[in-house]
């Protein structure tokens, strides 16, 4: 009896070794995606393009010679799940850095355990100003993005507007209740005015909660714009655009940032064709080429949801760069290698940060045109 006592303890000392080996072997990466909800479009796009990346960086023998394990979480498109997710990361799991999510003001609600628990984490498509810097002008120190910002964004939304389409004319229908939302309308207001456009209508409504936008329409419809400036996510849009068509606005022109998705379509339909939308990747870009033709191989979808899917796998890539040029999985570490990035070649961009923001430098905007059903390259811009 005493030697079957032994031999169990011996079985399971061995087991704990054996999992202490395991997880030695593998450096944890968390990542934050609404898989479902609202953004469950994006979310289940960047949580299949990081496990692509994630499983051709392990086949070329991961990183300091140990496996990346990815450790996924979804937030349901929800603030509070987001934190409480984050924490378990940390806690829990154990992570050495954080990816994700999509949204400005998932990241700004998360930031402060950034800090607290010393973990990097990198916002995919979060750009507004407050997810790496406070309102205060203080440093988040563990933040950091893919993508570049709003304020960046609404000048290329405004440049666009007055430059390119010489519309000076503009309405703005944004949603209160969104940080990125309210952001990039602000520094969109700010720069048309720049460039001698009027803002002859500005309109609000509350995701979530308004499925109407007649009433904001009508009003934006008797003003006069030429133009009306979307600065806010998915569904909402859509159902602006086929209303506002509805209504009789025929001529009036879309213009939105990168809360584009291509599952709009199924919602507002042919009222999509010719709206133009900021973004940061176009899905014709030649280097991106490889990624959607493994990306369907494995997943038998076209990556519709091409911006959060690029901006996710070379999240990854890039992480997977900090953590070697760390030399150790160690969260400060990588934190340091994240904010001293310097001309690290990604997929869709060759990425910069500045060491006092953790924003990406110089980034090119792309402008997509709604055509044929599909967001297709229109032009790039760096307006000046």
């Amino acid at each position: 009896m005493r030697k079957l006592g032994l031999l169990l303890v011996a079985l399971a000392l061995a087991v704990l070794f054996a999992g202490s080996a395991m997880a030695a072997d593998t450096i944890k990466v968390g990542y934050l995606a609404a898989l479902t909800g609202d953004w469950a479009a994006y979310g289940q796009t960047e949580l299949n393009a990081a496990k692509l990346a994630v499983d051709e960086i392990n086949a070329k023998g991961g990183v300091l010679g140990k496996k990346l394990e990815l450790v996924p979480y979804d937030f349901r498109t929800r603030p509070e799940d987001a934190v409480n997710a984050f924490r378990r990361l940390a806690e829990n799991d154990k992570v050495v850095a954080v990816v994700g999510a999509n949204g400005s003001g998932i990241n700004i609600a998360t930031a402060p355990l950034s800090t607290k628990y010393k973990i990097p984490q990198i916002g995919t498509v979060s750009t507004n100003l407050n997810v790496t810097v406070t309102p205060e002008g203080k440093l988040n120190p563990y933040m950091f993005r893919t993508c570049f910002t709003d304020p960046y964004q609404g000048q290329v939304i405004a440049y666009f507007a007055v430059k390119n389409l010489k519309k000076m004319n503009a309405a703005v229908l944004y949603d209160v209740g969104s940080d990125y939302s309210q952001g990039l309308r602000d520094f969109f207001m700010q720069y048309y005015k720049k460039y001698g456009g009027k803002i002859v209508a500005d309109q609000a409504f509350r995701a979530g909660t308004d499925v109407d936008f007649r009433a904001q329409l009508t009003t934006i419809r008797d003003s006069k714009a030429d133009v009306l400036i979307l600065p806010n996510m998915g569904k909402e849009m859509a159902l602006i655009m086929k209303q506002a068509r509805e209504l009789g606005m025929k001529d009036i022109i879309f213009i939105g940032g990168d809360g584009y998705g291509e599952f709009m379509w199924e919602i507002a339909g042919k009222s999509m064709e010719g709206s133009y939308w900021i973004n940061h990747v176009a899905p014709e870009d030649p280097a991106m080429q490889p990624f959607f033709a493994s990306y369907k191989k494995i997943y038998n979808d076209e990556c519709k949801e091409f911006v959060n899917g690029i901006l996710a796998y070379d999240s990854i890539y890039w992480l997977a760069d900090a953590i070697k040029r760390a030399g150790k999985a160690d969260s400060t570490a990588i934190r340091n290698a994240l904010e001293n990035t310097k001309n690290v070649k990604l997929h869709h961009a060759t990425m910069s940060i500045n060491p006092k923001d953790h924003n990406p430098m110089n980034k090119t905007a792309v402008v997509l045109v709604a055509k044929d059903g599909k967001g297709r390259f229109f032009t790039k811009i760096q307006p000046k």
